[in-house]
């Protein structure tokens, strides 16, 4: 009875997007691995035996297999990787430091690629699943105002990583594709002008984290979708007000 439910692991689990995540699909019946270097400390999240918390760097490959095994382990299967992580460092271009490069590419894109390398090799056996990113539109729509140069540097290879993994396992059932984000109602932002942040969106107003999840769901249930972007920032990403 343990592998009847579809199984899902959820990077950066433990706050705002990741956190909402995992608890809508815990919601939907999904059992999920939830990771984060913290949450064995969440008070939002309890361990349970539908809910496997594991905590730990993404960007590193041991984190990444021990996430991996835990589901495998636990649920037998791995249908669902959403890779939630990232951290936003905005900053002057010349000043970025050594320490902030190492950082930014050891999440976004170390966290991507080695968790996505131990999902995509289960999926392979079972021949299905699919690999959700989380990136953001300022990689198609960067705002002058914002210096975010290495936050767009490793970001922006979430939709053209997602697309080229699409075709290169298109045959083994695997789907991949990417959720981009306007501004998003999240802790992050709690001490934030919101007035002003809602400016920056056509539709005046800060992407909800149900929007975000509504759009995995659709995901989740469009077989046909594979190697797609889908943007969620009302309309941004157009340029009409950045």
């Amino acid at each position: 009875m343990k592998h009847t439910k579809r199984a899902a692991i959820v990077t950066g689990a433990s706050s705002g997007i990741g956190l909402g995540i995992t608890r809508a699909l815990l919601g939907q019946g999904y059992r999920v691995v939830g990771n984060s270097r913290t949450i064995g400390k969440s008070k939002e999240l309890e361990a349970s035996g539908d809910l496997i918390l594991v905590e730990g760097d993404i960007g590193r490959k041991d984190t990444a297999v021990r996430v991996a095994d835990a589901a495998v382990r636990d649920f037998g299967r791995i249908d669902l990787l959403v890779n939630n992580a990232g951290i936003y460092m905005p900053k002057a271009f010349t000043e970025y430091t050594p320490e902030d490069f190492e950082k930014m590419i050891g999440t976004n894109v170390a966290g991507y690629f080695f968790i996505t390398q131990q999902v995509v090799a289960q999926m392979r056996k079972q021949k299905s699943g699919h690999v959700v990113g989380i990136s953001t539109v300022l990689t198609d729509q960067p705002l002058a105002a914002a210096p975010i140069s290495l936050p767009v540097l490793t970001k922006a290879t979430i939709p053209a990583f997602g697309r080229a993994l699409a075709m290169e396992y298109v045959a083994d059932g695997i789907r991949f594709n990417t959720v981009s984000l306007g501004i998003v109602d999240t802790p992050m932002h709690a001490n934030d002008d919101h007035e002003f942040l809602k400016k920056l969106h056509p539709i005046p107003r800060l992407v909800q984290v149900q929007e975000i999840v509504d759009a995995l769901l659709y995901l989740e249930s469009a077989q046909m979708v594979n190697g797609e972007n889908i943007r969620i920032d009302g309309g941004a990403h157009a340029g009409a007000k950045w």
